[in-house]
């Protein structure tokens, strides 16, 4: 065991979770975060549900957020949407958004050649769409994912079944658009930093290219101040990539940086926990930690949150018979959470159908924690 690492109760690591995804907060008052700050402090939030997470932002933010805040953020530029990792939606930041397709791109765009490639589209077909596309976002405010299909049909491009979908991911990990502002409750496509286009709402211009190296681990840094306690495996299967480049990354982070994550042992288990630039010291002793100590009640997260999915090992939050209530399906689909005490005990709905319950949880628990749930749901403040 690495010396001066803590060892933490597992309710305890549940509790600093909590804590360093911005959910519970440490005894110094409420969150002063934009949702800009949260997504910043975070990298990047799965998002391939839109509603899901403008509510995930705005629940970390400071208190009376609301979601028009979120999307002004996206419309503003400060915020934005694209295939970032792993094939999937996330919302990140613009510089956020080049890093990741820098690191996970070509990686992701090799593994779809064969459904490309099942779907008829090959490099000349994405070639000549890229051509059309980078032209007509040089000089407009973005299009809508219909506009932007429309403009590919008149164009001759092939859009027949999934092409159309398959052609905005492509372009996407090449690094040419993403989801920006929004034109009513879609977000319109616009290009991508360093993409060529116009700049202004949802495009914003891009800085100096940052080295791949040097944005992984400022990446793997800002994982884990986001995420903590988690294993360098958890950061790997996040963005999607290799181990061993990122245990590499993690390495010389440590090397050139002692102080940006700090080492825990969770039931045996080595995770790591970050700082942020401005942050405490990670890895202190628990008595150093006000809170840990105590539990923390019932937390309401919407779908496909990150206190849930942001880590491939969900041990710590959930067993099995608790992820079934969330992921009853093999369809992928993570309904809205309920945790107590930082661990998931079942479900719950925004708008229930009439008759149904708002919330279902998992078989054991208590009277007293139903009632939290059931005021939790009703004073849920993100429609």
């Amino acid at each position: 065991m690495p010396s001066g690492t803590t060892d933490l109760a597992p309710d305890a690591a549940r509790r600093l979770r909590l804590r360093t995804q911005g959910l519970a907060l440490p005894d110094d008052g409420p969150s002063s975060a934009t949702p800009g700050d949260v997504v910043r402090r975070m990298v990047a939030l799965q998002g391939q549900d839109l509603p899901a997470v403008l509510r995930a932002i705005a629940v970390r933010s400071r208190p009376g957020t609301t979601i028009d805040d979120v999307r002004a953020a996206f419309d503003g530029g400060e915020l934005v949407r694209g295939w970032t990792q792993r094939g999937t939606l996330f919302a990140t930041t613009p510089r956020n958004l080049a890093a990741l397709v820098s690191l996970t791109g070509e990686r992701v765009t090799h593994l779809g050649r064969r459904v490309r490639e099942a779907e008829g589209l090959d490099d000349a077909l994405v070639d000549r769409a890229e051509k059309i596309t980078r032209e007509v976002l040089a000089v407009s405010d973005g299009f809508t994912r219909a506009e932007m299909i429309d403009l590919w049909q008149q164009a001759g491009v092939p859009i027949e079944g999934q092409r159309g979908y398959h052609l905005i991911v492509t372009l996407a990990l090449r690094g040419v658009l993403h989801w920006g502002p929004f034109a009513g409750a879609q977000q319109k496509m616009v290009a991508s930093p360093g993409a060529g286009g116009s700049g202004g709402a949802g495009g914003a211009a891009s800085g100096p290219a940052e080295e791949p190296d040097v944005a992984l681990r400022r990446i793997a840094r800002s994982y884990f101040a986001s995420r903590g306690p988690a294993s360098v495996d958890d950061l790997a299967w996040w963005l999607g990539l290799p181990k061993t480049p990122v245990r590499a990354a993690v390495a010389t982070l440590r090397e050139t940086e002692p102080d940006a994550v700090g080492d825990v042992t969770v039931d045996g288990k080595m995770m790591l926990v970050g700082r942020a630039a401005d942050g405490p010291a990670a890895g202190v002793a628990p008595e150093r930690l006000p809170g840990l100590d105590e539990p923390c009640g019932v937390l309401l997260v919407p779908g496909f949150d990150e206190v849930v999915l942001g880590y491939q090992d969900r041990d710590l939050v959930a067993d099995a018979e608790a992820m079934r209530t969330v992921v009853p399906f093999t369809n992928g689909l993570f309904r809205p959470a309920v945790l107590l005490d930082g661990r998931l005990v079942g479900t719950w709905r925004r708008a229930p159908k009439a008759g149904e319950a708002p919330y279902e949880l998992v078989p054991g628990i208590a009277g007293p924690a139903r009632t939290a749930v059931e005021q939790a749901v009703a004073a849920w403040p993100l429609g």
